[in-house]
């Protein structure tokens, strides 16, 4: 099983680094998981290599909270005007409950599923 990581409709592993695949969702979508975002930004492995091949094994992103904004940075894949992604800001109340949502799934396959996130 893997998370996938949608940023504005675009999956952000797969245009990051192809080759490799979220990590299991249990472990990323946890309440208080790597990707609950603190005032001190921490660095955290979202995605890895699923065949051994030449180049980097782990793809990570820095994740922060600033006041009512939730920051991912560290980032290098194409936006959909074809420039390269560097950073991500997403209102707090919305990536929280989309956190939320898709951790509920993961117990209750019935559950509505998450919304791809809306960076600002």
């Amino acid at each position: 099983m893997h998370t996938y990581l949608f940023v504005d409709g675009l999956d952000m592993v797969a245009r990051s680094a192809g080759g490799m695949a979220g990590l299991d969702p249990r472990r990323l979508l946890r309440p208080g998981g790597p990707l609950c975002p603190t005032d001190r930004p921490r660095t955290v492995e979202v995605a890895a290599q699923e065949q051994p091949e030449a180049g980097p094994d782990r793809l990570t992103i820095r994740v922060r909270l600033r006041g009512e904004t939730v920051l991912w940075s560290d980032l290098m894949y194409p936006g959909l005007d074809g420039t390269v992604v560097e950073e991500a800001r997403f209102r707090l109340e919305q990536y929280l409950g989309e956190v939320e949502r898709a951790y509920a799934a993961l117990k209750d396959p019935r559950a509505v599923p998450a919304e791809p996130l809306r960076h600002r």
